[in-house]
């Protein structure tokens, strides 16, 4: 979508840089039945590396995605490969122990040096760079908690350095650096691997979206096709299958908000990430053209749940005027991420021959490798030392059953709380480009009128368990604030676990 804005105005659209200027390959639809040794649902980095490993093995892999590539979390990160993932480490020793903390790290250590090799010996371009990634703090009362994760790292043998400054220039109180770790341009890098799965004869669908299971050793499409398969693969972002409710009542749903910005002042280099709230996390990237653009987000919140989310944008674009002068706003972009109840991915079996990767937490580039290894690994059958930490099935006394209840009961709150909203507005009050929640012959409804005047109105009751969904301002999308399903101005499913669009509304005027 071409946008017209002057250099330091706000793109009126979300637009992702990473799909900007990049030859992507299209796929066609299935439309047949088909037989293969797996199946992978979803086209992101975790479906397309796994798809990558198997098709090596010489297995006969199809990968279907209900989009189009790239075109999901993928392609709205901010596109760090590091195993520094927040201030994790220090409370992961304490809820798990040493041993499994110390194997989270040389998991994510080992998919960043599996990228890292990959990208040397294919010679890939992808600008691909050594970086160090620091967490800073500006607030005397998030010191302790810098210098704890820093006394982490130490017992787990991580490379670091604990400082009280950073080349960024502010005005920090502490900050920890875990040394060589990397950035990259994720889709240059994917094209790769999809040359590969289809030079080795795997297949690709796009536009192809998984509706169901059918039995353990097939999936039915929306469109009514069977893919029959010994294997079945969710990298869907939310798991496409999910028996009686497993993973959305144990995982939570956050967006986060990103500017592409070009800067007055010179970003040093380095990937930093503030502690102190609002939390900020800052790269730069270079732009094509022989600049750089710097990336900036933060403003995270629960799906469905924030402020009128344009607000998001605009507060980062004042951090970037204030801490680097705005010279050009180029891009703008939000991703969702889902968290498990104890912040580890769930990788591995769900049940018989179905495999699932989710819950990611913001951390998809190296997780993606965690799990592509370890995915390919149980599908061949062969010893991976960290199965039983990222196994679906764990259940954590501490902290998984308060956070079990927190959420469930955040979840409740959102369901009463929307059926028993009343809207003030109707849609005569619309203006251009303008969405909200209305009212509709007396009844809850939702309407956006586009820029060229037309009405979209839909049933905001979100398809998946009956919560109202809540209007995005920021990305012109219906958010439900229960499980994070996501959904176009007129209803199509952005993100699931919703897999039926939201309802039409018949109106009159």
């Amino acid at each position: 979508m071409t946008q017209h804005k002057q250099p330091g105005e706000m793109p009126r659209y979300p637009e992702p840089f990473w799909r900007e200027g990049v030859d992507i390959p299209s796929f066609p639809k299935l439309q047949d039945d088909i037989s293969v040794d797996t199946v992978i649902v979803g086209g992101g980095i975790t479906g397309i590396t796994t798809a990558y490993l198997l098709a090596k093995e010489g297995k006969k892999v199809v990968l279907i995605e209900s989009g189009k590539l790239f075109n999901g979390t993928t392609g709205h990160t901010t596109a760090k490969i590091t195993a520094q993932h927040d201030l994790i480490y220090d409370e992961f020793i304490s809820h798990m122990g040493e041993k499994k903390a110390k194997l989270y790290y040389e998991s994510q250590s080992e998919a960043l040096e599996f990228m890292r090799s990959h990208i040397r010996e294919h010679n890939i371009d992808c600008d691909y760079s050594e970086q160090d990634a620091i967490i800073y703090a500006e607030k005397s009362e998030d010191v302790d908690k810098v210098k704890k994760e820093y006394e982490a790292y130490q017992k787990l043998g991580i490379p670091s350095d604990y400082s009280e400054t950073i080349q960024l220039g502010l005005p920090v109180k502490a900050a920890v650096t875990m040394k060589n770790q990397a950035q990259f341009h994720p889709v240059k890098y994917l094209l790769h691997l999809v040359g590969h799965i289809t030079e080795s004869g795997g297949q690709i669908f796009e536009n192809t979206t998984a509706k169901e299971m059918d039995g353990s050793s097939s999936i039915l499409t929306m469109d009514g096709y069977r893919i029959t398969a010994e294997h079945i693969v969710a990298c869907s972002h939310f798991p496409f299958h999910d028996g009686m409710g497993f993973y959305f009542t144990r995982m939570y749903a956050d967006r986060s908000y990103v500017v592409a910005v070009k800067t007055a002042n010179d970003y040093p280099g380095g990937m930093y990430y503030g502690e102190s709230s609002p939390s900020r996390s800052m790269r730069f990237t270079p732009d094509g053209t022989g600049g750089k653009l710097v990336l900036i987000s933060g403003e995270s919140h629960k799906t469905g749940q924030g402020v009128c989310t344009i607000k998001h944008y605009e507060a980062l674009e004042q951090y970037t005027r204030d801490t680097f002068g705005l010279q050009e706003f180029s891009y703008r972009w939000s991703a969702q991420d889902l968290t498990t109840l104890d912040k580890v991915p769930y990788i591995g079996y769900h049940s018989d021959n179905y495999l699932i990767a989710t819950g990611f937490r913001k951390w998809g580039m190296t997780n993606s490798g965690v799990a592509a290894k370890l995915l390919t690994d149980l599908i061949l059958k062969r010893d991976n030392p960290y199965k039983e930490l990222y196994d679906p099935s764990r259940f954590r006394a501490d902290p998984s059953v308060k956070k079990f209840i927190q959420e469930n009961a955040d979840v409740a709150k959102h369901l009463i709380s929307g059926k028993i909203e009343r809207p003030h507005k109707h849609l005569s009050d619309l203006a251009k480009d303008e969405g909200s929640v209305v009212k509709v012959d007396g009844k809850r409804a939702g309407g956006y009128r586009d820029a060229d005047g037309r009405l979209h109105v839909v049933d905001t009751t979100c398809t998946h368990l009956g919560c109202e969904t809540e209007w995005n301002s920021g990305d012109r999308t219906w958010d439900c604030p229960c499980h994070g399903s996501r959904f176009s101005f007129d209803g199509k499913v952005i993100e699931g676990p919703a897999k039926e669009p939201l309802k039409k509304v018949d109106y009159h005027g």
